[in-house]
């Protein structure tokens, strides 16, 4: 693998992240928007997760999830997150932190329209997290709702939808091969970013 120079890396981490997620698809990586998210509760106890990365712009970076599920708790409990890529035949890894908002009803209304049917009827049906008697209970709501909306659009559901995390730090990270891996953060410092070396 190659290093990680300050002199190589864009001045703005969106950019560089995106040049990163390009290396990523460009090398046929199963799933390369799938992070792991980690959260705490209000007692700071920490728990993780992979989601799926569903926008990343200025605004910061986007996934879906099921507002009554545990994730969805802490983060309303406290709105902070971190975020981690791992793209392991590349050797690189991204970290993201921040603070986390949900996004409009209307951002999550047009993204629910594009999911197959088949997971906004699951999304509709699934109390994400709660807990099931059995499978079969939530395999006959998904069927009670296939009825129900037969012939008809299935709208959005109220309990899911959007986070979106805004960075105040990123870290990328270059595996070599000795070990003395390269790590570069961005660090918010008023409106600029500032690019730092972290010992490995």
């Amino acid at each position: 693998m190659g290093s990680l120079l300050e002199s190589d890396v864009d001045p703005d981490p969106l950019e560089q992240f995106r040049r990163w997620f390009a290396d990523a698809e460009a090398a046929d990586i199963r799933a390369p928007h799938a992070l792991a998210l980690a959260t705490a509760d209000a007692d700071g106890a920490p728990s993780a997760r992979m989601v799926l990365l569903k926008g990343a712009d200025e605004a910061g970076f986007v996934f879906f999830t099921g507002y009554a599920s545990r994730k969805a708790g802490e983060l309303d409990a406290n709105p902070r997150a971190a975020l981690l890529f791992h793209w392991d035949a590349l050797g690189r890894q991204v970290r993201i932190e921040g603070g986390v908002e949900r996004v409009s009803k209307e951002d999550s209304d047009a993204y629910f329209a594009t999911r197959p049917r088949g997971a906004q009827l699951a999304a509709a049906a699934s109390r994400q997290s709660a807990v099931l008697s059995s499978r079969e209970e939530l395999d006959a709501r998904v069927a009670e709702l296939q009825e129900e909306y037969s012939g008809k659009e299935v709208p959005r559901p109220a309990h899911w939808g959007g986070y979106r995390l805004v960075p105040t730090t990123y870290e990328f990270w270059q595996h070599r091969e000795d070990r003395s891996h390269d790590r570069l953060r961005y660090r918010r410092d008023g409106r600029a970013w500032v690019i730092e070396r972290l010992s490995p």
